[in-house]
């Protein structure tokens, strides 16, 4: 296979050395991208070995890591040079279009004919580069997952191989021997480094150094924390601003950083002694991070436990239940640390497996009880939340319930396997458990401080809670998170870079490859053609439109379709600039439309309907309009609905294909002039002309009213109780119909009563007919009956209805 492809990467150069006319400047291009290419002889050489270790099986982990990452190194060399000669092969892509399809019959000539050839040798010798790097790409992939999944299956063994158990008797003497060793090693170098005169006179001369790093140690280890305390007691009072909070929790890192930097002085102090050997160094480079790793979790425990919390505690605890979680949580600190530490001097002092379970053995109870009280507290936390929302324990009470709920079964099922010799898998549970609980709680905190930080910028403290942007930071806390908690459960750094550049890669979507970063791209460029669409409907809107004779429905559509071609010539230009090719959507595009058609055929037509109303203008913006028995004003016309503001100030939304399909009344299209009708009843026996000349007189005499068409009077008719009238005029301003009603009525009222004409109320007359049965019960009921029944009518007025008890009140 190597020498097959020597030999083809030979054969391409020397075809592109004798390419003649344009032609060698595209050679010698690439001829030096074939030389600055990626070396696929090493490569070759280096497959090789990787396929060799894979099937042997007896090549260390370390070796496969080295040699995943040699090929990953390829593999993104071979990625880059897919993208060789990109230009080129478009631009020859092209020129074969601009010749088109060969003739179905081969009659063509031979002018084109020969181009059509010389483009084809071109764009075979331009993209063979392109598929070697394809191939050698592919090849890398399955490499990488042949390594990743070799050590995946090393790992899954090792955490189910049942190890020596650290409660039999006859593993103890071994973990004794083993401290012993260590110990007597460490004092054996510091007496030889003593006896030695080198050495000594090495700390006579750093003597200085030594009592100054000494000092400077034992000051901060035992003040540090105390001169941090109160510098937070100084910044922060009962109700502190956001500054203030900040600068102290800026003052609070000094609780672990000052103590850090003592045992750092410590350290150094050591090592400048010359006393410490080996195993002294050893232990003194483990003991940094188990140090830095104890004092972080005393903070971290400090913080979401507090003795005083002016902004009130992460957990709702009493004090007793508080002061428990400090101490259980920089207890938990210190048995992460010794994890740590032990396991990094086990390794460093080659101690055996027996050993190293039994001196663990110890840190993994401990770790287990802190685990199991640490449970409780968040089960205390959890029933707050559901008193104080009347047993709704809500999403943080939800999610502490189930954190304490993991806790206590991994406090349980941990040192069991321990205890019966899966040494491997109880700290593969363990210890990730509790760097996860150390992780959460760094989350919660910068979680409040970024809170803090939005309120110190904004000043709305009373609307931070309830505001967007804390959420969001608090989701991309999460987010970035991940690939910690992923490295913390046993996740390999390089499986993080797999899923990362699998990520950035992107997913193929129609024939079209979405990444992010043509996502980010497409989101960028579109983004700037939104802002600068907005920003010329704006002036448009405010500058231009003005100082035009259109009328404000018509400024409006302008500005209405400026922004929808804005944003969809925005769109456009952001695919065609991320690089998405259209043409290979269109099996997507077709299914797309067909839903269309089907589902989306009422969004359909009145997105239509709404591209018509901003055409045609039936309809405008501030325009008086009544459709399905609504009056109001038109306030907006979107793609979809418009929006009008009925006389009882409320927002009634239609569908714009009502408006299409359906009937209008438009009072204000095109002028503002309008009919006013007021109708006017007086009483029988009025003088009609008298009246008609009175209110003839209140029309003129009002100023909306226009004389040109004079108003009119008109004598309807003759109603039930009045004479009707009619004051038909045409207002300048239809807008003020309701104001001039009320004016005419007011002014008719007051000339009436003048004039002595009667504005009749609703007349009625009662006739009873007075008969009496026949064959009465009492009496004499012949002569009754000789007397015929009485039909004439009796009319009743007013005064008969005011005599209260008088006779023939009920008849």
């Amino acid at each position: 296979m190597r020498t097959l492809l020597v030999a083809l990467w030979v054969a391409l150069g020397t075809a592109l050395m004798g390419l003649s006319g344009p032609a060698p400047l595209a050679a010698t291009a690439q001829a030096q991208q074939v030389l600055s290419g990626p070396d696929f002889a090493a490569w070759e050489e280096l497959a090789a070995r990787v396929e060799e270790a894979l099937d042997g099986g007896e090549v260390a982990t370390p070796v496969l890591e080295d040699l995943r990452a040699q090929v990953a190194d390829f593999r993104q060399q071979f990625t880059e040079a897919q993208d060789a000669n990109a230009t080129a092969i478009k631009t020859v892509r092209d020129q074969l279009d601009a010749l088109g399809p060969p003739p179905e019959d081969g009659d063509e000539p031979n002018e084109i004919a020969a181009q059509r050839e010389e483009l084809d040798r071109r764009l075979a010798r331009l993209e063979a580069p392109v598929r070697t790097a394809e191939l050698a790409r592919s090849r890398a992939d399955g490499l990488i997952t042949g390594i990743d999944q070799t050590i995946r299956e090393r790992e899954t063994a090792e955490l189910l191989r049942i190890g020596p158990m650290p409660v039999n008797p006859l593993h103890w003497p071994d973990a004794l021997r083993a401290l012993y060793r260590l110990a007597g090693d460490v004092s054996g170098e510091v007496l030889r480094s003593w006896r030695s005169p080198i050495e000594r006179t090495i700390l006579k001369d750093n003597l200085p150094i030594i009592l100054v790093l000494v000092l400077a140690g034992l000051v901060l280890l035992a003040r540090g924390r105390r001169w941090s305390v109160r510098l937070m007691q100084r910044l922060v009072g009962e109700n502190p601003s956001a500054g203030h909070w900040i600068a102290s929790f800026g003052a609070s890192l000094g609780e672990w950083l000052l103590p850090y930097a003592g045992v750092y002085a410590l350290v150094r102090a050591a090592l400048v002694s010359g006393m410490v050997g080996v195993r002294g160094e050893m232990l003194l480079d483990a003991l940094l991070p188990a140090a830095l790793i104890l004092l972080l979790a005393r903070w971290l425990a400090q913080r979401v436990f507090p003795r005083h919390e002016p902004r009130g505690p992460v957990l709702q605890l009493d004090d007793r239940c508080r002061y428990s979680g400090r101490l259980y949580g920089a207890m938990l600190g210190l048995v992460v640390a010794a994890f740590y530490f032990l396991q990094t001097v086990a390794e460093g002092a080659d101690w055996s497996e027996a050993a190293t379970n039994v001196v663990i053995f110890p840190v993994q109870v401990l770790t287990g009880l802190l685990l199991w009280r640490l449970a409780a507290l968040l089960a205390l936390h959890s029933r707050a939340c559901a008193d104080e929302n009347d047993g709704e324990a809500g999403f943080s009470g939800r999610v502490t319930r189930l954190i304490g709920r993991v806790l206590l079964a991994v406090a349980v099922i941990g040192p069991l396997l321990a205890t019966v010799g899966y040494v491997k898998a109880a700290q593969a549970l363990m210890l990730p458990t509790a760097l996860s609980l150390l992780l959460l709680a760094a989350l919660v905190i910068v979680q409040r401080l970024l809170t803090e930080l939005y309120v110190m910028v904004t000043g709305n403290r009373d609307g931070a809670a309830d505001s967007l942007v804390p959420v969001l930071a608090g989701f991309a806390l999460v987010i970035v998170s991940v690939p910690g908690f992923a490295l913390i459960w046993g996740a390999r750094t390089a499986q993080l870079m797999e899923f990362w550049t699998r990520f950035t890669q992107g997913m193929s979507l129609g024939g079209v490859q979405i990444s992010p970063t043509v996502f980010l791209t497409f989101a960028a460029v579109f983004a700037v053609g939104y802002v600068v669409t907005r920003l010329l409907q704006g002036a448009l809107r405010n500058t231009i439109l003005p100082k035009t004779k259109l009328d404000t429905g018509g400024r409006n559509a302008i500005v209405s379709g400026v922004g929808y071609v804005g944003i969809f010539l925005a769109a456009v230009i952001a695919i065609t600039s991320a690089g998405i090719d259209l043409s290979s959507l269109a099996i997507v595009a077709g299914a797309l439309s067909v839903g269309i058609g089907f589902g989306l055929q009422n969004i359909v037509s009145n997105f239509v309907s709404g591209i018509i109303l901003l055409i045609e203008r039936p309809i405008s913006e501030g325009d008086w309009i009544e459709v399905g028995g609504k009056h109001g004003y038109v306030k907006s016309i979107s793609v979809r609905s418009t929006r009008i503001e009925t006389f009882d100030r409320t927002d009634v939304i239609v569908p714009n294909a009502d408006f299409v399909s359906g009937t209008v009344t438009n009072y204000t299209r095109g002028n503002t002039v309008g009919r006013v009708i007021v109708p006017v009843g007086v009483a029988y026996g009025s003088d009609t002309r008298k009246v008609e000349k009175i209110l003839q007189e209140v029309a003129e005499d009002h100023p909306m009213v226009l004389m040109n068409p004079a108003p009119n009077i008109v004598f309807r008719g003759f109603g039930a109780s009045s004479l009707d009238f009619e004051i038909r005029a045409i207002l300048r301003d239809v807008n003020w119909v309701m104001n001039v009603h009320s004016d005419m009525n007011h002014e008719i009222a007051r000339r009436f009563v003048e004039a002595g004409i009667e504005i009749p109320f609703p007349q009625q007359d009662v006739w009873f007919r007075n008969g009496m049965p026949a064959g009465g019960a009492g009496g004499e009921p012949e002569a009754a009956a000789s007397q015929p029944p009485s039909s004439a009518p009796v009319q009743l007025t007013e005064a008969d209805f005011e005599g209260g008890d008088g006779d023939g009140g009920g008849r």
